[in-house]
């Protein structure tokens, strides 16, 4: 039996998080041009591109045969310091630059939330933001450095982790932090109960399936 809920996403962090709350899932992964988007639709705040990327990413897996007559979710996180977003640096200088800025100081990690409901014939959809404030401690540039050289925080928005080796630099969240690991699933369980859906109606599936 295929679970009822898609992951749009590759995400190793919003994965665990699903697995960890027993809630059944198949990841598809939805080859948004996350850069192209945002260039094309250039939204006015981090938290609109956050929710932007969301739905495209739903919309796009819920567009595919293997999702049709399921739950689609889609997350984006886009992180704000000074008003500017802050996406994936991909390379390791941006990656530095970014995170030499954030030491010491607070910025706002934003992840969109876009849930499909692809279950009839006609898909409909809705989404929600869920942010947080993330309190870095001051790093020095030999830490900086050896953190970017792990390569974790390249693919990542924001360039970093609250459930990796970026962990040790944050000294505080101020609201969900799984909405910093990618995926508030507070968050989650408000979109399902919006299509009649309780998530907990599927531990029994995850213990006797597991996610798929």
């Amino acid at each position: 039996m295929h679970p009822a809920l898609v992951l749009a996403s590759q995400s190793p962090a919003r994965a665990s998080l699903l697995e960890r709350a027993h809630i059944p899932y198949r990841a598809i992964v939805s080859h948004v041009d996350e850069d192209a988007l945002v260039a094309a639709e250039t939204p006015e705040t981090p938290p609109q591109t956050a929710l932007l990327l969301a739905r495209a990413k739903a919309e796009a897996v819920a567009a595919l045969p293997e999702a049709e007559g399921r739950l689609v979710l889609g997350c984006d996180s886009v992180f704000e310091l000074d008003g500017a977003p802050y996406g994936k640096p991909y390379e390791p200088d941006v990656a530095i630059e970014r995170i030499s800025a954030m030491s010491g100081r607070t910025g706002t990690l934003h992840t969109g939330h876009w849930l499909v409901d692809a279950r009839t014939g006609e898909a409909s959809g809705n989404g929600l933001i869920c942010s947080a404030d993330v309190h870095f401690a001051s790093m020095t540039r030999e830490e900086i450095e050896d953190y970017v050289a792990t390569g974790e925080p390249l693919q990542v928005a924001g360039s970093f982790t609250l459930d990796g080796r970026g962990s040790q630099f944050i000294e505080r969240v101020d609201g969900d932090p799984n909405a910093v690991i990618g995926l508030s699933l507070s968050t989650l369980r408000t979109l399902l109960a919006g299509v009649g859906i309780r998530a907990s109606s599927w531990w029994g599936a995850a213990v006797q399936g597991g996610a798929q």
